[in-house]
C-alpha cells in the first residue's frame, strides 16, 4: 500500500510513498501529513475471523491488510513485546463499570499510559528499517507527558537510533517527568523547555520541516524522524485496539457481531481518536465517536460550532495535563479523508496564518455525522473519579474522567458504549487523591501511598523505583534555544 499527503503534492516530495518512507520522513508536502491512499475493507468477516484470536493475531492480519512493506520477522519481533503487558494473553482488558459503559484499559505496559500501545512495536519497526538501510536516525518526540516516557522506553539502547523528547517544563505530572528524566541511556536526550505542550509540538514540526536543520543533522550523518502521532507509524497500531475492545464485547457477550457501539475516546492530539474512526471506515460498527475533552475544549468547538479558533486562546493548566493541547495534529487527516487535499490545505493554511478556520454548513453536518463532543472541567472530573470509585468500585484516571461526562450527555442509553482509558491511577495520583480524600497539594509519593491505601492496590514497582532513581537529565531551556541544545547533543 501506498502512502498519499494531506495538502497536495510540492516539487520536492514524491506523490506517493511506502510505508517505511512514510515513517522515516513523517511530515509531508507543505507541512502536511501522510495517509493510507485507501484503507483496507475488512467487515464482518474479518471480525468473525479474529473472534477468539489472540492481540497479536488479530494486530498481524490487520497489519497485513494494508501491505505495508515490513518483514513478517520484524512485525512478529515488534508484535512480541505485548507479552511483557501485565497479561500477555489481553495486553488490553476491556472491563464493564457501569450498564452500557465499557472501559477499555489500554494503560498496562511499562510506561503505564496508553502510548505504549503503539510505541512498543514502533520503536522495533523504525529501528530495524534503520538498520537495514545502514542509516542514523534522530527521533523527535514532543510530549504532553505519557508520548515522552513511551518513546523514551522503546527506543533506549536501540542501534542506529537517537532521541531528543521535548516536554513542558512543570506542565506534566511528578511521575511523567521522573519516567523522563530518570532515563540515562547514551541514545536518549531529555528536554525541558518554559513552555507548553504547544511549544514543544511546533517546534517538533519547525525541525522536521526545516531544511536547515536537515543539513546541519546531514554534517553529522544522521536522518531525521518523529514518534508523535504525526507519524503514521504510530498511527497503524493505534487501529488495533480499537477493534479488539469490539470484540471483547462479543465476547462477552455484552454485544452481538455487528451490533453498533459508541467509542468515547479522551482527546489531545486526536491521534487515538483517528486510529478508532480509521476502524470504522474499514468496517467496524459504530454508532459515533465521542470526543471528550478538558477546559482545553477547542476540538468541542470544532465538532459542534464548526470553528477552529485559537485567536484569543491559551493554554489552560488542568487536572489531566496530557490533553492540554490547543493544535491537535490529527484533526487533518479526519479534514483530509473528508473534503479532499486542496480544502484540507486551505482550512490549515488559515490555522497557521490566521489562527483559525471555519467548516461550512455541508462540511460540519458531514463531520457530526462521525463524531459528537463534550468537555469536562476539573471538578467534574474529580466527582466522576470519587462516584464511580464508591459506586462501582472502579479508579480511574482524570483524562478517562472526561469520558463519564460526554457519556452522560452525548449518548443514547441503550447502545453500548467503550470508553478508553488512557494512563493508570499512578501516572496523576496528588488528583485522583484529592478526589477521593480531600486531601491538597499532596506530593506524588505520598499520594500513591494514600490511594493504595484507600483503593487496596499495590503500587506497581516501575512506579514505585523512580523516586529512588537519580536524575540523570537535567536540561531546561527557553524554546528558542531548542535545536541549538539538540545539535550540542548530536
Amino acid at each position: 500500500m501506498n502512502f498519499i499527503q494531506t495538502r497536495g503534492v510540492d516539487s520536492a516530495k514524491s506523490e506517493k510513498v511506502t510505508f517505511s518512507e512514510a515513517i522515516l520522513s513523517p511530515i509531508a508536502s507543505f507541512g502536511g501529513l501522510y495517509v493510507p491512499e485507501s484503507l483496507p475493507d475488512l467487515g464482518e468477516e474479518f471480525l468473525n475471523k479474529h473472534l477468539n484470536s489472540s492481540y497479536k493475531e488479530l494486530a498481524k492480519d490487520m497489519l497485513s491488510r494494508f501491505e505495508i512493506d515490513i518483514d513478517s520477522a520484524v512485525i512478529d519481533e515488534a508484535l512480541q513485546l505485548y507479552d511483557k503487558f501485565d497479561d500477555a494473553s489481553n495486553p488490553v482488558p476491556v472491563v464493564k463499570v457501569k450498564e452500557n459503559l465499557y472501559i477499555s484499559e489500554l494503560y498496562h505496559g511499562p510506561t503505564r499510559a496508553f502510548k505504549d500501545m503503539a510505541l512498543q512495536p514502533f520503536g522495533v519497526v523504525l529501528s530495524s528499517i534503520a538498520q537495514r538501510l545502514n542509516q542514523n536516525y534522530l527521533i523527535l518526540a514532543a510530549t504532553s507527558g505519557d508520548t515522552g516516557p513511551a518513546a523514551l522506553e522503546t527506543f533506549k539502547n536501540r542501534k542506529n537510533i537517537k532521541v531528543a523528547c521535548l516536554y513542558p517544563d512543570g506542565g506534566t505530572s511528578d511521575v511523567q517527568r521522573l519516567q523522563m528524566v530518570t532515563e540515562d541511556a547514551a541514545n536518549l536526550k531529555v528536554i525541558g523547555i518554559n513552555g507548553v505542550f504547544d511549544d514543544a509540538q511546533n517546534a517538533l514540526k519547525r525541525l522536521l520541516a526545516s531544511e536547515s536543520f536537515k543539513k546541519a543533522l546531514h554534517e553529522k550523518d544522521t536522518k531525521l524522524s518523529a514518534a508523535n502521532s504525526v507519524n503514521f507509524g504510530r498511527i497503524i497500531f493505534q487501529i488495533i485496539y480499537h477493534i479488539h475492545s469490539y470484540l471483547e464485547l462479543v465476547r462477552q457477550d455484552a454485544i452481538s457481531m455487528g451490533e453498533k457501539v459508541y467509542l468515547n475516546v479522551p482527546s489531545g492530539n486526536f491521534g487515538n481518536a483517528l486510529g478508532g474512526y480509521y476502524a470504522w471506515k474499514m468496517g467496524l460498527p459504530v454508532e459515533k465517536i465521542i470526543i471528550s475533552s478538558n477546559e482545553n475544549n477547542v476540538l468541542t468547538r470544532l465538532i459542534r460550532d464548526g470553528k477552529y479558533d485559537l485567536r484569543d486562546s491559551k493554554v489552560i493548566g488542568t487536572t489531566s495535563p496530557a490533553m492540554d493541547i490547543l493544535k491537535s495534529s490529527n484533526v487533518e487527516r479526519v479534514l483530509y479523508d473528508l473534503f479532499g487535499e486542496a480544502r484540507t490545505k486551505e482550512l490549515m493554511e488559515s490555522l497557521e496564518t490566521e489562527h483559525m478556520y471555519e467548516l461550512n454548513a455541508v462540511e460540519l453536518k458531514k463531520l457530526r455525522e462521525y463524531f459528537d463532543a463534550d468537555f469536562c472541567i476539573g471538578a467534574e472530573g474529580k466527582k466522576y473519579i470519587k462516584e464511580t470509585f464508591e459506586n462501582y468500585n472502579y479508579l480511574m484516571d482524570p483524562h478517562t474522567a472526561t469520558c463519564m461526562k460526554s457519556y452522560e450527555t452525548c449518548s443514547k442509553p441503550e447502545i453500548k458504549t467503550i470508553a478508553y482509558s488512557t494512563a493508570e491511577w499512578t501516572k496523576f495520583s496528588p488528583v485522583i487523591a484529592n478526589a477521593l480524600t480531600g486531601e491538597v497539594d499532596t506530593k506524588d509519593i505520598k499520594a500513591l501511598e494514600s490511594i493504595s491505601q484507600v483503593a487496596h492496590l499495590e503500587i506497581p514497582a516501575m512506579i514505585k523505583e523512580l523516586f529512588t532513581k537519580e536524575i540523570a537529565q537535567k536540561t531546561v531551556i527557553e524554546k528558542e534555544n531548542i535545536e541549538e541544545e539538540i545539535l550540542k547533543f548530536l
